[in-house]
């Protein structure tokens, strides 16, 4: 055995085949030039994989599956690394297959309002290719300079305008994947059907767990005349969240409708500038975007809801650079919060609306059980929260003391009515949770759709879905309140 438990004998096997279907320089397996690779954006679990392959095209990746499936390796599927749910940790004695190198947009047909690319094509380049056009790609995670759209497919992630626009799976028409055994498939059509199953939304959000991406049709949509931004200041959290289901039950469907309280308002003035009120308890952010004379409507319909619910003060961007302004602060919520601890632990529980207030008293309490601060960031226009606890990894209490807060959130999120994820995925860190959300017949139908395109169980094993022995050996199906650790992997 080498360093980290790797069976150096059986990684010179894997080493030697891979050779046959890659470059030299395709193929990582020395210590120095795996370890970036050996978590992705919940870097408390790390685990350096035994080998990282770098296809530079669909039939490379082909035969890398094909040799893997052939000598039993498992798979882990890799875009950008920014997931936030582990679900690109590397098995110790697997290969990372990164789709980095494969960022080519291959078509965008304008009339068509189609794109096609590579997985490992960020987001933002999607829209950034298609503005010439008028066009642009919606969802817009707030990792989107940075993450791929394979990644997106895999997670189905979201964005501050999801609520409006959807998620990927609303904005995703077509999906070239290979199986593990290296037989490409195609999920949907570009077409406005596509017959049988509707496989494409059972791909998508999948983790990297039935197939590995390798093409992507995304539709683009018009960008709209125009779009302005109110803020509103509440000096009560609940009445904050009130006010969101009061936007929604007016029959409001802002092209984003964001939430941030206090200790995460403050965090981020001090990184992004944004013009944030922080004397207020709650900011919301909601946007309207269309004609400028449907934006002057919603603005003002908006307006009178949030006054009415209790807004101690509103605001409404005057310009596009103050619009853009205030949804930077947002979006630089994580970079902002990590300026202020050593590390952080973002949660992505979604709850019904209506239940917000009840959350934010909730984590409050658990603020102070665990003795551990925790800002909290939401796409409270669909119940979807993220909140931010504040650690120090290299604590092991505190660390311990963290996933028991994680834990507890997230089955609250469940005793309220809704799931423990909205967009980030399950991963490793939610695997538990899993057995507390479902029953032991639901678990099992989910494996029996895994066996059908993974047999031998070798893409991105122990992940999303446990199995039966994992619930009962940490207490069982329904178990409440943070009594299932996480899965033993190494921390820094």
């Amino acid at each position: 055995m080498g360093d980290s438990g790797i069976d150096v004998q059986r990684q010179a096997r894997i080493l030697a085949r891979l050779a046959g279907v890659l470059p030299p320089e395709s193929l990582l397996h020395e210590c120095e030039d795996t370890r970036p690779y050996e978590c992705d954006g919940l870097s408390a679990y790390r685990q350096r994989p035994m080998l990282v392959a770098l296809p530079a095209n669909e039939d490379e990746v082909r035969a890398v599956l094909a040799a893997c499936h052939e000598l039993r390796v498992p798979v882990v599927p890799r875009g950008a690394g920014t997931g936030l749910s582990g679900g690109a940790l590397p098995m110790g004695d697997g290969v990372l297959l990164s789709l980095a190198r494969m960022k080519r947009i291959l078509s965008l047909d304008p009339a068509a309002r189609i794109a096609r690319v590579q997985p490992g094509v960020r987001n933002l380049a999607i829209s950034e290719a298609a503005a010439p056009y008028g066009l642009y790609y919606a969802p817009d995670p707030s990792s989107q300079i940075a993450c791929t759209i394979g990644g997106n497919v895999a997670e189905n992630s979201g964005g501050v305008h999801c609520l409006k626009y959807g998620l990927t799976v609303h904005n995703v028409a077509r999906v070239r994947g290979l199986t593990i055994e290296g037989e490409m498939l195609e999920y949907g059509s570009e077409a406005l059907d596509a017959a049988g199953y509707d496989l494409l939304a059972l791909l998508i959000g999948s983790e990297g767990m039935l197939a590995v991406v390798t093409e992507v049709s995304v539709r683009l949509i018009p960008k709209p005349e125009t779009a302005r931004c109110l803020m509103a200041s509440f000096d009560d959290v609940e009445r904050a969240g009130g006010a969101v289901a009061g936007i929604i039950a007016a029959g409001i469907i802002p092209a984003g409708l964001e939430m941030m309280d206090r200790a995460a308002t403050r965090a981020v003035e001090a990184f992004a500038n944004a013009g944030y009120d922080l004397d207020a308890a709650a900011l919301l952010l909601c946007e309207s975007d269309g004609t400028p004379e449907e934006v002057e409507e919603e603005i003002a319909r908006m307006s009178a809801v949030l006054r009415d619910r209790g807004a101690t003060a509103i605001r409404v961007s005057g310009s596009e650079a103050e619009r853009l302004r205030f949804w930077a602060g947002r979006k630089a919520a994580f970079p902002a919060v990590g300026r202020i601890s050593p590390d952080y632990y973002c949660m992505d529980g979604t709850i019904p609306r209506k239940r917000l207030g009840e959350m934010l008293r909730f984590i409050a309490a658990m603020e102070q059980k665990y003795g551990l601060r925790c800002p909290n960031v939401f796409h409270a226009g669909d119940g979807n929260l993220h909140p931010l606890i504040l650690f120090d990894a290299n604590d092991p209490d505190q660390m311990h003391r963290t996933e028991q807060f994680a834990a507890e959130v997230l089955e609250e999120c469940i005793a309220l009515g809704g799931t423990i994820t909205g967009e980030h995925g399950v991963g490793i860190e939610k695997i538990n949770q899993m057995c507390v959300q479902f029953s032991a017949p639901e678990l099992a139908l989910m494996r029996g759709v895994k066996a059908a395109f993974d047999p031998g169980g070798l893409l991105n094993p122990s992940k999303n879905i446990p199995t039966l022995h994992r619930c009962a050996e940490h207490g069982g199906m329904h178990v409440r309140r943070g009594r299932l650790p996480h899965p033993e992997l190494p921390r820094f």
